[in-house]
């Protein structure tokens, strides 16, 4: 009996899960041999299928369960190099502020409240926030209230744009949000 509340087919993501476990069991064992081969099917189907509960999470309602890898490949792909650009301006907007005398460090907190069904756009966007140099998530509280440091007003602009990182996080995963300015602290 299917359960209703995953979204997604769980079969699918099953599948997916033990064709990855399998390709980096060739490539670490590099056994070709037909026993070897075998064993290592075996394998990834039997930890697919114990770990698939596991990777399961609940919306805040309890009313669906998203599988944690369940991200359009493609999807994800375009959004890594998306990120890979964002991170390489921010690195600029971070050196022109150093360097420069001119162009001054304006220190705050952003607040905003981000709100997605899936509890993963939450750590999405937090660590993707985490990683951009001039910016630093320093809490996200279970209302979806998230407190940045800003070392810019660059980067502060480009938080409080829901069309920036907390719409392409929700691009990523096929997610509708909800998007609330709340205010800075210097």
């Amino acid at each position: 009996m299917r359960d209703k509340s995953i979204v997604g087919a769980p079969i699918v993501h099953m599948v997916c899960m033990a064709v990855l476990l399998f390709a980096f069991w060739m490539l670490l064992s590099g056994n070709t041999e037909v026993k070897f081969i075998t064993y290592g099917v075996l394998t990834s189907i039997i930890a697919s299928w114990v770990c698939y509960p596991l990777l399961l999470v609940s919306n805040l309602a309890g009313t669906k369960k998203y599988f944690i890898f369940g991200i359009n490949p493609f999807k994800l792909i375009c959004y890594f190099f998306w990120l890979m650009g964002q991170l390489i301006l921010a690195n600029i907007d971070v050196i022109k502020a150093t360097v420069r005398p001119e162009l001054q460090i304006n220190p705050c907190v952003v607040r905003f409240r981000y709100k997605a069904d899936n509890p993963m756009a939450e750590v999405i966007l937090a660590n993707s926030i985490e990683v951009t140099p001039g910016t630093v998530t320093m809490n996200v509280t279970p209302e979806g209230v998230f407190e940045v440091h800003a070392l810019t007003d660059g980067a502060a602009a480009g938080l409080e744009d829901p069309s920036g990182m907390p719409g392409k996080v929700a691009w990523l995963l096929g997610q509708d949000f909800t998007f609330e300015k709340m205010g800075r602290d210097y």
